[in-house]
């Protein structure tokens, strides 16, 4: 039975962090503490048998895989399904200014953010649907590795969600700081090799939040 090892790890601080805004499809650049924060996963994951690296294509990740990349001596793939979030017209604002600017929108979106969309955006079952195929497509394209993929705090948690077996209403439940790093073990059923069954082995962790992490097992 193969075991498939995947680092899931959050982009780095980005240069817009301190407004708090919705950034979603908006391709904000990391700040050089988000650069560190990427060094930081880098030095870790050189120690690990990773053979491929995979991102979302917006640059603060992209900037994440290319230093993780650059470190493991391997091309980044970027993957368009891995993108955050899309808010619609709420990308780029803040939450004030997107209530003061579309109250209609403002209330029932933060009653229910799984199930609700902004104009022209994404619910939460809609981020689902696009980010899981794709992590099955690269799982399966590299059964019994180690693989990383550099990603956002949405898509994370979508993932992670996934692999617990929660709604997408816990969404919330869980966190992720910028440079977090996940990792998750998917295990083919004994039965059916096309089965995976996840096992979550480190959640919000790694280097940058102050785990000094010899080797996880």
């Amino acid at each position: 039975m193969k075991t498939t090892r995947l680092y899931l790890i959050r982009h780095g601080q980005v240069v817009n962090h301190h407004e708090f805004r919705y950034n979603g499809h908006f391709d904000v650049d990391i700040t050089d503490i988000g650069v560190l924060q990427m060094e930081n996963v880098a030095a870790f994951l050189s120690k690990e048998p990773v053979t491929a690296v995979y991102s979302s294509d917006l640059q603060r990740a992209t900037k994440g895989a290319e230093i993780i990349g650059k470190t493991l001596e391997l091309k980044p793939l970027k993957i368009i399904a891995f993108r955050e979030l899309h808010l619609g017209r709420w990308e780029g604002l803040t939450r004030e200014e997107g209530a003061a600017k579309f109250p209609e929108e403002a209330d029932f979106r933060f009653r229910d953010l799984a199930n609700t969309r902004v104009k022209d955006g994404e619910n939460l079952h809609d981020l689902k649907a696009r980010v899981i195929p794709a992590l099955h497509e690269i799982l399966n394209n590299n059964r019994g590795e180690h693989i990383a993929l550099i990603a956002h705090g949405g898509v994370n948690r979508v993932i992670l969600c996934d692999a617990l077996g929660l709604a997408m209403e816990n969404f919330f439940r869980i966190e992720q700081d910028y440079g977090c790093l996940n990792v998750i073990d998917y295990f083919e059923d004994a039965g059916d090799r096309f089965k995976i069954c996840p096992q979550v082995k480190l959640l919000n962790g790694g280097p940058n939040q102050g785990l000094n992490i010899a080797k996880i097992y």
